[in-house]
């Protein structure tokens, strides 16, 4: 007769009915020792003094509490110093040489200040020629104006002798071809006197004409002298001594920058331009600097660049005499500035539901929803969902669950302890 033997099925069914009641006999008989007393053999006095277990604790993680805190947007930008307004200075007259150069780059100059000097020898030359050509006329008008006196006294004379006529010719005493002749001669007077008012006239305009000339020729006078027209900081110069200067050439002896006026020419990508002001606070700190000098938005550009997304955007920079157009500078707009609760970017999560963050109370994690504001330097502002002083999970969050038990440790503490 043969034996059957048990399917695999039924002898892991049997061993594992033989394990568990293996475990329960072993467990009722420590139980018993340890209500008698006895422990392996140990002294059942000693045994009962030790405590039972502690209860398993959580894992330590840092937490920082909800505190009020001023939070700044910020926006970095970059871009180069430029002069917000150059003038370029050139000469007004041409043909005349550079003898004398009175101010260098980087000098800050008043406006009206001579520059520099040019050659005027053929302007003096022609402003002696017209004084002597004003003298001429003026005593040609002189010598007209006396023959219009002239002219006029024997008018005068005419006109007495033709009444003279008149009364004579009615006593008979005279002839009436005496009268004819004078009255011929009151008609040539009065004719010269015409005459020598024209002359008179003519003189006056060519003197005129002379002084015109003068007022001309001073003005190029005065041209020789290049001026500064606006007050500011020479940036260049290219005027040299000797070099003929043209006023139809493209190089100005110098270049101004007015008011020694310094903006920083940068550019923001066009997702940014919304948030942007006019008069914005900007911290700019050029190539070279230790610190950063304060200035502020003065033009937000209109017009992005299809080809970068970019927009230009001028910052005003204070007076400095260290800042020079062409230079490196970077600066950050302050876009926004709100005081309220804040966290560490650490401590907020985020997921496909929204923003949480996880707060601990009575060593449990507790997972809750908030509505954040303003981020910058570091932190977030919570807007909603958050108490002052709640404790919040620093860092590593995302390895905790809600409910979790925690051993919560200050944040501040740890660091204090160089951890």
């Amino acid at each position: 007769m043969s034996v059957k033997l048990p399917s695999i099925r039924g002898r892991i069914a049997l061993a594992l009915t033989m394990t568990a009641l293996v475990v329960g006999v072993a467990g009722y008989a420590f139980r018993d020792r340890i209500a008698e007393g006895l422990s392996f053999g140990e002294p059942a006095q000693a045994k009962l003094a030790d405590p039972l277990p502690e209860e398993v604790q959580g894992i330590t993680v840092s937490v920082i509490p909800a505190t009020p805190r001023t939070v700044i947007d910020t926006l970095p930008v970059t871009g180069t110093l430029v002069a917000r307004e150059e003038i370029m200075v050139g000469p007004e007259i041409d043909g005349n040489r550079i003898t004398e150069i009175l101010v260098e780059e980087g000098d800050r100059v008043e406006k009206g200040q001579v520059l520099a000097r040019l050659s005027r020898d053929t302007l003096t030359t022609l402003l002696a020629q017209n004084t002597a050509n004003a003298a001429r006329a003026k005593a040609s008008i002189a010598q007209q104006q006396a023959q219009l006196t002239q002219a006029r006294a024997q008018n005068t004379e005419a006109e007495a002798s033709v009444e003279r006529a008149r009364t004579l010719i009615k006593t008979g005493a005279t002839s009436q071809e005496v009268l004819d002749q004078r009255e011929r001669a009151v008609k040539v007077s009065a004719a010269q006197i015409v005459a020598a008012e024209e002359s008179v006239t003519a003189a006056e305009a060519e003197l005129a004409q002379i002084k015109a000339n003068r007022d001309e020729l001073e003005v190029r006078l005065a041209r020789t002298e290049i001026r500064a027209p606006e007050a500011g900081i020479v940036s260049s110069r290219a005027a040299r001594i000797g070099a003929i200067v043209l006023s139809a050439n493209s190089e100005p002896l110098f270049r101004i920058v007015k008011d020694g006026a310094i903006d920083l020419d940068a550019e923001v990508p066009e997702s940014s331009l919304p948030r942007l002001r006019v008069g914005m606070p900007v911290a700019v700190t050029p190539a070279g600097f230790d610190a950063p000098v304060a200035g502020s938005v003065r033009l937000v550009g209109a017009r992005v660049d299809p080809a970068t997304r970019l927009a230009r955007v001028a910052v005003a920079l204070p007076d400095d005499p260290r800042l020079r157009p062409g230079a490196y500078g970077r600066g950050v707009i302050e876009v926004a500035r709100h005081d309220g609760l804040a966290l560490p970017q650490s401590a907020v999560q985020f997921d496909a539901d929204g923003t949480y963050v996880l707060v601990v109370k009575d060593d449990t994690v507790h997972q809750r929803a908030v509505v954040t504001g303003l981020r910058g330097e570091g932190f977030i502002e919570i807007a909603k969902g958050l108490a002052e002083g709640e404790e919040v999970v620093a860092r590593a969050g995302g390895f905790l669950r809600d409910g979790d038990r925690v051993t919560p440790v200050p944040l501040v503490e740890r660091q204090g302890s160089g951890a």
